[in-house]
């Protein structure tokens, strides 16, 4: 089908749900119905159609029928809120009280700006005599009832992930109400979700110094300068938002958290137990302790947080998947049924199931229970896979204009631009390749400091995209086609100065952010010094591993066999095609010669960055250092090989990941 004929197609659709729509505003609730019904038979998993049906079944009295379409709802479109907003309504109006509970906590979960749903939810934990939920549902109405319409709507689509049109409206709105301090925090916020971060700490800066005492705008500047990781900032921020409100637990938590980024993990833990002495229930605060344990290396400790999280809250998905996260862990028997129930309950979100998949998965892995653990991570990544969005096609059409614009030839031409700093050394790859370990081993140099995945090489690709609909064409990467010579070497310069706060006074530094592969035509033209470090392991062992994972943010493409194997094999692809039009920049490390004779691959490393040899290098895992990765516990250990043949135990399962793979296996 053409882009014209979708058009028309959608059109008509619009008009025949628009038809139908005004009928139920009408009382024609029978016409209704049957509009919707010829729309869903047409196209069964058309959202609107589905809902609105739902909408009309349940003020005819039939809400059994009303709850079989909404089913139908939410396993095509599992994160469309108002689904289980509506299910709310229908469990309400047959008085089934719990059910109606879960239900309209599953919607403002989804979507925050559901003002009906947090309405409901008022009065379900008044009658269970929950005044410490209920005073918090109100304070959501409240807020939400202040709101101008038009912002009301903004703030709605936000959360319904519609951005564009949210901007638009958001926009308009300033237009006519120029410095409202909401509808900026607003623009701000969508700036954030399209990764467009200059500009909403630009508004979000506005914003407090306009109204200093406004703590929505300061608490978003917080979240906003954490994720360009201006940790310093965030953290004069977190203090003062504190200030303006000691009593605020909140505050307080964020507190710690930006005290934890900037690495003063004493005083984040005193502040987390500053706050469990206040509160000894939230759950949420023991898993971020017990994550800063984590980091420092105090594993026992962080095992007894994690647990007291889950003791709390009994199907707390995130405390289970991070005791698996630790990859040293194992469950006992009464954990591993613990994980099992509550992930086959009804109650549980989500959320909490897909963390305790994952979980399962590597708690029966662990046992040898294959096939089971095979199915729980599958499981897992269906339920991630469902919510990302995720277009192997988008990923794949940028490497190939690299290949298309950027050789050889080009660079030559460019030879002179860029800043000439030798300082960064970076690693890239895939996530589960063994980049933690090469990046332990030239931590442990004396010359060079050990950061973190640092987002500034995506950021800067991510501002030369600026803001596009998913159905136009990027404008990175061929926009470097068209910048200065002179651009490229600011932005290398900035670079430099951005992530100066995360040395320590090193000749050199690491950037271990693993996309980075996605971006070699820029560090090269922004850093031609650079040195990059293509860490690599076996494809089906590192794919399978990433498979495994559940990752914090990002890395959409793991949550599927085909779509890892997919994304593996442009990734090698245009490696390949550095390797013949940029010889000698990029040295490949690979995971499983490191493990066969890691004396010989450190020199090769240390020579390649030009750099004495240290036997300290040799003892990596005697290095003390904050690793935030999932590997943390790994590379605390010395070199071991029971890893390198894992997925072999999977992989009567494995032939999607197989055939996407092709030529790269």
């Amino acid at each position: 089908m053409t882009t014209e004929q979708q058009s028309y197609t959608d059109a008509a659709m619009d008009s025949r749900l628009n038809s139908a729509k005004k009928m139920l505003h009408e009382g024609q609730l029978n016409g209704a119905i049957s509009a919707l019904e010829l729309l869903v038979d047409e196209y069964p998993e058309h959202a609107n159609s589905l809902y609105f049906l739902a909408v009309c079944q349940r003020k005819s009295g039939d809400g059994d029928a009303a709850l079989t379409t909404l089913n139908k709802l939410k396993a095509s479109h599992p994160r469309y809120a108002r689904a289980y907003q509506e299910a709310g309504h229908n469990y309400r109006t047959s008085n089934q009280t719990a059910a109606a509970q879960i239900a309209f906590e599953q919607a403002v979960e989804l979507n925050p700006a559901l003002l009906a749903s947090w309405k409901a939810l008022a009065l379900c934990y008044d009658s269970a005599r929950n005044a410490e939920k209920g005073n918090e549902a109100r304070q959501h109405v409240a807020w939400l009832s202040s709101l101008p319409p038009q912002l009301l709507t903004v703030t709605s689509l936000i959360q319904d992930n519609k951005l564009f049109r949210a901007e638009t409206l958001c926009r308009n709105f300033l237009q006519n109400h120029p410095h409202h301090i909401e509808a900026m925090r607003l623009l701000a916020e969508l700036g954030s979700k399209l990764q467009i971060l200059d500009d909403a700490e630009f508004l979000l800066e506005s914003c407090v110094e306009f109204s200093p005492d406004y703590q929505r705008a300061r608490l978003d500047y917080v979240q906003v300068l954490h994720k360009r990781q201006k940790f310093s900032k965030a953290l004069e921020q977190a203090e003062k938002l504190q200030a303006q409100d000691p009593n605020n637990l909140s505050f307080e938590i964020i507190l710690a958290t930006e005290n934890q980024a900037v690495g003063n993990f004493d005083k984040a833990l005193s502040i987390y137990d500053r706050v469990l002495r206040r509160k000894p229930n939230l759950h949420s605060v023991h898993t971020a302790r017990a994550h800063a344990l984590k980091t420092i290396g105090r594993t026992q400790d962080a095992i007894k947080s994690y647990r007291t999280a889950y003791c709390y809250k009994p199907d707390y998905g995130d405390a289970f998947w991070s005791l698996a996260n630790l990859k040293t862990y194992h469950f006992p028997d009464q954990e591993v049924a613990q994980m099992r129930d509550y992930e086959a309950a009804a109650s549980t979100t989500r959320t909490d199931r897909t963390h305790l998949c994952f979980a399962l998965g590597k708690a029966l892995e662990d046992r040898e229970e294959f096939a089971e653990s095979f199915a729980y991570y599958d499981r897992g990544n269906l339920l991630k896979k469902q919510e990302s969005g995720y277009r192997a096609e988008r990923i794949e059409a940028a490497l190939d204009a690299q290949k298309q614009n950027f050789d050889a030839a080009f660079f030559r031409e460019k030879s002179d631009v860029g800043c000439p700093s030798k300082e960064p050394l970076f690693i890239v790859g895939l996530p589960r390749a063994g980049s933690t370990l090469v990046e332990q081993i030239l931590a442990s140099h004396s010359q060079i400091d050990g950061t973190m995945e640092l987002a500034n090489i995506i950021g800067l690709a991510h501002r030369l995209n600026g803001r596009r609909l998913l159905q136009q064409d990027p404008r990175y990467p061929k926009i470097m086609l068209e910048l200065s010579d002179q651009r490229f070497r600011k932005f290398g310069e900035r670079y430099i100065e951005d992530t100066r706060f995360h040395r320590h006074g090193g000749d050199y530094f690491i950037d271990k952010m693993p996309n980075n592969f996605r971006h070699i035509a820029l560090i090269q033209l922004i850093l031609p010094n650079a040195k990059i470090i293509d860490a690599r392991r076996q494809p089906l062992a590192c794919c399978f591993s990433g498979f495994k994972q559940l990752f914090a943010e990002g890395q959409q493409f793991t949550y599927g066999l085909e779509e890892i194997g997919r994304y593996y094999k442009a990734y090698v692809e245009i490696m390949d095609h550095w390797d013949a039009e940029l010889p000698g920049k990029i040295l490949r490390v690979q995971y499983e010669d490191v493990v066969a004779d890691l004396k010989a691959q450190v020199h090769r490393i240390l020579e390649f960055c030009q750099l004495p040899f240290e036997q300290q290098c040799i003892d990596f895992h005697t290095t003390e250092r904050a690793i935030r990765t999932p590997s943390s516990e790994q590379v605390r250990q010395p070199i071991y090989e029971s890893g390198l043949d894992q997925w072999r135990h999977y992989e009567p399962y494995l032939k999607p990941l197989k055939e996407a793979l092709g030529l790269a296996l």
